[in-house]
């Protein structure tokens, strides 16, 4: 039934694990079938936020739904934009514009949402009020001081708990100064929470990237209006600037599908004796097509045609065939643009001829869990070998598919 009415959060109390249903996993001998994607969790969080920092309405259809989207969604709500639930994936953002936002009368919890409280601490950095955000124990537990760093450098200031962590209270300022910032990290999440803030900011704010990040913001600001400026030096530092007191103007898109949804429909295809998989409107980007790349150099049988474009990123339709894989060595400049795949990519390892290595993931480590101990726990279960190392795995291919 199609919704038109206030956004408002409902929570849900999880399930002890004593009262989960027992499943079962058995062989198949055919995955076919055309499905659209999903639509992209990254730019879901965007377009809330930039929808709300517009003047006018913006309207998105195929927004994902999931509880981390919604939490910015009444992140959002509580400072003052209008969030309105028009029917499944389809949401009208009522702009307050540039400087609009009111200070919230209750703290913004996240859940377990690193995107969506990163990316609000730059929002909210340029803005003469207090704050308090909170999380789950999970986002409790990972680093925000990467955020917090630039953010104090441009003004603002934080009260945290131990180890520069969630629950906090931030004291924006308004203007902040703009920088001039690289990183440590290589994090889209830090870059954006940068750029978000240097809206606010007085003069020019730059992020320098030695390694190339996720660049959805950069994207969806210029889709809103924004100038953004990109370079890249000679040593192959990537430099994204961004001035100041600009203003953000409404738009109607749809979300473009997710890359990390249409992988795990992909490898059925590819691991599937008779396998024959179309996933329609994914998002073709260079910083998140890691995946596809890294499956091609296992020999995946993989093809691709342009559809069209959606809030700021081009769409392709991908297909997956039954095919032959094999293990490789990842190449480390491929890891940033598939931090969220290698779950599915260890699968692919486990059918694989021979031995996958990862390294360089140790971004994985810091995650809403450890996901280099997860996913090497998963397969040994399933009797596959698989170790551990300091920043990614080792897995011996079962040399077959399921």
């Amino acid at each position: 039934m199609a919704l038109s009415k206030p956004f408002r959060q409902t929570s849900q109390a999880f399930v002890p694990e004593t009262d989960l249903p027992t499943l079962t996993s058995r062989p198949i001998e055919r995955a076919q079938g055309v499905v659209r994607a999903p639509g992209d969790k990254s730019c879901s969080h965007r377009a809330l936020i930039l929808g709300g920092l517009a003047n006018g309405t913006s309207r998105f259809t195929g927004l994902l739904e999931g509880d981390d989207v919604r939490r910015t969604g009444e992140a959002m709500a509580t400072l003052g934009v209008g969030v309105v639930c028009e029917g499944p994936g389809i949401w009208t953002i009522d702009g307050v514009g540039q400087g609009g936002l009111s200070s919230p009368k209750s703290a913004l919890d996240f859940g377990n949402s690193g995107t969506g409280s990163r990316l609000m601490m730059g929002v909210l950095a340029g803005y003469d009020f207090a704050a308090q955000m909170t999380g789950d124990d999970s986002l409790s537990s990972r680093p925000m001081r990467r955020v917090i760093t630039p953010l104090t450098e441009m003004g603002a200031t934080f009260e945290t708990s131990d180890g520069g962590r969630l629950p906090l209270t931030m004291h924006g300022k308004a203007p902040l100064a703009a920088i001039d910032f690289a990183p440590p990290q290589a994090s889209a999440q830090v870059k954006s929470a940068i750029l978000l803030a240097g809206l606010r900011a007085d003069g020019e704010t730059r992020v320098r990237e030695a390694k190339p990040t996720r660049d959805h913001t950069e994207r969806m600001l210029r889709r809103f209006g924004v100038e953004v400026e990109v370079s890249r030096n000679d040593a192959g530092v990537r430099t994204v600037g961004i001035s100041g007191g600009q203003s953000l103007a409404a738009v109607e898109t749809s979300i473009p599908g997710d890359p990390s949804s249409a992988a795990f429909l992909l490898a059925a295809g590819l691991i599937s004796p008779k396998g024959n998989v179309l996933v329609e409107s994914v998002m073709s980007n260079e910083t998140r097509d890691g995946f596809l790349r890294v499956a091609a150099l296992m020999g995946a049988e993989l093809g691709a045609e342009e559809t069209g474009d959606a809030a700021g990123e081009r769409l392709i339709d991908v297909q997956a065939l039954s095919s032959e894989l094999r293990g490789v060595e990842v190449p480390s400049g491929f890891v940033p643009a598939m931090i969220d795949e290698f779950p599915i990519l260890a699968v692919l390892a486990a059918v694989a001829t021979g031995t996958t290595i990862v390294t360089g993931a140790a971004e994985l480590r810091v995650k809403e869990s450890d996901r280099i101990a997860a996913i090497v726990a998963m397969l040994r279960v399933n009797g596959v070998r698989a170790e551990e190392t300091e920043d990614g795995f080792v897995i011996e291919g079962c040399g077959g598919r399921v």
